[in-house]
């Protein structure tokens, strides 16, 4: 045990993760010191050590416990969707098995069986859980409550179990960083994008961009974050096999995958009518309100690095 703690924090992976903790006191000092008064920026920046510690011990520690671990997002993820949509006391057996096939998704994650982790839900659960609906006897709602089953599981366990995935990706030939590393600088870049988009917005943003579903989301914003997100993916390149260009092409999909993931989780929670999606972190919302912009980032990434390493 203790000699994963050293590995946690030596390395590239082990700068990064050093200085986001340097970031993170050094954040915690200033709203202390300036801004104790404002209780809101106080419940994010204990939120963000909440956060910032499961991932660093329960992502980054372990490749096992990082599979319970992005398996157990992955339900909380879900869970707080079905208790946000409408759903039927007919649903619940659909429903149990939605959160059932959690369990062989990550397992085929953790054995990378990639034929099978690839096509369990988009093709197995896609064939089954409308015909355990059928089974259920209900004639009405049975194309709406089944979209909103399937769907559920496409972004919050199909989405997010590429996370697993990946971690267990070896080092590229030449290279000698792999998975964790690139989860890392996935997870980085996200959330940094999330919040320079806020940071830009506020800042210069005039032009609203998708008014009627995020009325904070702005032209500005979304460019400044774009071009300052493309500038850091090339800076922290040196966690991943990736060229320059690559490094390129990489923060620009996480971007702009990030805004439309951030924005279609958005408009669920707008057409639910809550501003956010549960209350588990103070300042911050839900699970989903923090791995919207994940939902859509991790699989497009976790793909353009499969087509070009592996």
């Amino acid at each position: 045990m203790s000699d994963m703690f050293v590995n946690l924090f030596t390395g590239h992976r082990g700068l990064v993760l050093g200085i986001i903790l340097a970031l993170l006191v050094l954040s915690t000092l200033v709203i202390v010191v300036f801004f104790k008064k404002d209780q809101e920026l106080i419940d994010r920046i204990y939120s963000w050590w909440i956060i910032i510690g499961f991932f660093i011990f329960g992502a980054m520690l372990d490749t096992t416990m990082a599979m319970f671990f992005f398996a157990f997002l992955s339900y909380l993820a879900l869970k707080e969707y079905f208790t946000l949509i409408p759903t039927r006391k007919a649903d619940r057996r659909v429903i149990f098995y939605a959160y059932l096939s959690i369990i062989p998704q990550f397992y085929f994650a953790e054995q990378q069986w990639y034929g099978m982790f690839i096509i369990w839900i988009p093709v197995f659960l896609f064939l089954l859980l409308p015909f355990r609906q059928v089974l259920t006897g209900e004639n009405e709602g049975f194309l709406e409550n089944t979209s909103r089953v399937q769907w559920g599981l496409m972004m919050f366990v199909f989405g997010l179990s590429h996370l697993a995935y990946m971690t267990t990706l070896p080092p590229v030939e030449g290279a000698s960083v792999g998975g964790k590393e690139l989860v890392l600088y996935l997870v980085l870049l996200t959330e940094l994008n999330d919040i320079l988009q806020y940071l830009w917005g506020k800042s210069i943003g005039k032009r609203k961009i998708v008014p009627k579903v995020s009325p904070n989301k702005t032209v500005e914003g979304f460019l400044g974050a774009f071009f300052t997100v493309t500038i850091l993916a090339i800076l922290f390149s040196f966690l991943t096999p990736f060229t320059w260009v690559e490094a390129l092409f990489a923060g620009m999909l996480i971007s702009i995958a990030g805004f439309i993931g951030d924005v279609v989780i958005s408009m669920v929670k707008r057409d639910i009518g809550v501003k956010d999606s549960g209350n588990m972190l103070p300042g911050h919302g839900g699970i989903l309100d923090r791995v919207d912009s994940l939902t859509y980032t991790t699989p497009l990434f976790f793909h353009y690095v499969y087509y070009l390493y592996y």
